[in-house]
């Protein structure tokens, strides 16, 4: 009997949260947060499985062995690449980073700009100083069209692009302020892209508005469209597997690095760190190319995608 209840105990937390992660359910604001973890919970997934066996009781086991299967495939897909299309059509670069209310070093964001040579640079938590101290080291002479939705605190944006755009209207939910822009490409199609930065959903009060701030943003469509910044979320909530059931890719996803962690970096929170930080792009485009960067005096590390267009 003691068997038997110790084995249940230790299974049935790991089943709970596989149903709760598989179908989606949204049941507490405390699951938000904790659903981010899934890839840490399912490497331990195997524990339940050995601990069921060593003490013989085959009931819980065999449901500890779908738990682990089912975590397994919510997670695994995203260490192995892709098959992608040939990438035949023209590349567009995009670069995306979180300077933690201005704070983050502009002088090492424009040498990254200057080694990766994006197309587009989306940022978040731009406040009025950092867009100062970006245009004092020449970042506007580089990429010369702007969005500036820049703002005090955490809830500005902006977009900077090498080629022509066209200011889409502002996505502002909960004061945070999503820049979006269509851009034109010498060689390709228009390309509307969105920095993207809803609400955290670090309490209660602010769960509505990371909702609907993602669900704001954007659906695939007929123009391509990328979407790219600190979207708050994993590929393990709900709203962002939404997005890609619209018609978009996750750029990590498809080149076998979705376990790369962006958030938090080194030295900021005692937290496991997780990926919150996304370039998703059109399905019709390719992904040649991703890669997570380091920059000083923020918690976010920039995120940069080498895409196709079809």
């Amino acid at each position: 009997m003691i068997r038997t209840l110790l084995a249940w105990l230790v299974v049935v937390p790991f089943a709970v949260w596989a149903v709760l992660r598989v179908t989606g359910a949204d049941l507490a604001d405390r699951w938000i947060q904790l659903v981010a973890f899934t890839p840490y919970v399912a490497a331990a997934s195997v524990v339940p499985v050995l601990l069921a066996g060593l003490l013989r009781r085959w009931v819980p086991m065999a449901v500890a062995v779908v738990t682990a299967g089912a975590l397994a495939l919510a997670v695994l897909p995203r260490y192995f690449t892709d098959a992608e299309p040939p990438a035949n059509g023209a590349t567009f670069k995009v670069l995306a980073a979180n300077l933690a209310v201005g704070a983050g070093d502009t002088t090492e964001l424009v040498k990254l700009v200057e080694r990766l040579k994006p197309d587009v640079l989306a940022i978040q938590e731009l406040t009025p100083d950092a867009r100062k101290r970006l245009d004092a080291l020449g970042l506007r002479k580089r990429m010369p069209h702007v969005v500036d939705r820049s703002q005090g605190g955490v809830w500005g944006s902006g977009i900077y692009s090498l080629h022509p755009l066209t200011e889409r209207p502002l996505i502002a939910l909960g004061r945070f302020r999503q820049a979006r822009a269509v851009i034109k490409p010498p060689n390709g199609p228009e390309i509307e892209v969105v920095s993207v930065h809803p609400c955290a959903p670090s309490h209660a009060e602010k769960m509505a508005c990371w909702r609907s701030g993602l669900a704001a943003l954007p659906r695939a469509g007929e123009r391509l469209t990328v979407l790219a910044g600190d979207f708050n979320a994993t590929l393990d909530h709900w709203p962002v597997r939404a997005l890609l059931d619209s018609g978009y890719k996750d750029a990590a996803d498809v080149t076998g690095q979705g376990f790369t962690a962006t958030w938090p970096q080194q030295g900021w929170r005692p937290l496991p760190g997780v990926t919150i930080d996304h370039v998703l792009a059109d399905r019709r485009m390719g992904v040649r190319a991703f890669s997570v960067h380091e920059l000083s005096d923020t918690d976010h590390r920039p995120v940069f995608a080498e895409l196709t267009l079809p």
